[in-house]
């Protein structure tokens, strides 16, 4: 289980934006904070507190990732060669948990790591059941026959609010998903502005 146990509504509300672009959001209906001295005019933040808020908004859309293992991510992004914003992008879209909600075969990201943990789904044949598993360019990842007719998975591919990027090619009838490119920031799908290079000054101080 995750150690993050604050819900979804309330990430949101935290962070004051939809950041899964979900129509029951409460931010949709309010836009002030969470508690009850959520309605008082903000304060301005620190260039320290809009770099935290670009991390949790980043770390909170894909879910159930963890501190230590985002922070991994980073460290990965940035032995990398190129820009570091763009490849912490890169990273966190290769992971499996990512590309399974990205290609509609669950419906929300949280769904997608319990799903892959649960042991729905295969990667180039073979069983993979660790969400944070980085998928490579070409790999085919599919949901097992055994899994392909549940309500979850079956309602998530009727899902009108989101479609599937063109860096990631489904086939819903055979239930398979391919990492066509790992993709620019430009590419990802995110119903807010994430801010890759906030993060990278957060860690960087």
């Amino acid at each position: 289980m995750s150690k993050r146990i604050a819900a979804k509504h309330k990430i949101d509300r935290r962070m004051g934006e939809n950041i899964w672009g979900r129509p029951k959001s409460p931010v949709n209906r309010r836009e002030y904070g969470p508690g009850q001295h959520g309605q008082r005019r903000k304060g301005k933040l620190s260039d320290f507190g809009v770099q935290l808020r670009a991390k949790q908004k980043l770390k909170g859309y894909y879910g159930s990732v963890g501190e230590k293992q985002f922070h991994a991510t980073y460290v990965e992004a940035a032995r990398m060669k190129g820009d570091t914003g763009a490849n912490l992008i890169g990273l966190l879209e290769r992971r499996l948990d990512a590309v399974v909600y990205r290609a509609k075969f669950v419906p929300t990201i949280f769904a997608a790591r319990q799903f892959v943990s649960h042991g729905h789904v295969k990667v180039n044949g073979k069983r993979v059941n660790i969400p944070s598993y980085l998928v490579k360019v070409g790999d085919v990842v599919e949901v097992k026959e055994a899994s392909r007719q549940m309500i979850l998975v079956l309602e998530a591919i009727q899902l009108a609010e989101r479609d599937v990027p063109d860096y990631i090619e489904a086939d819903h009838h055979k239930m398979t998903a391919t990492l066509a490119r790992v993709p620019e920031l430009n590419e990802v799908p995110y119903p807010v502005q994430m801010e890759p290079n906030l993060v990278v000054e957060f860690y960087s101080r």
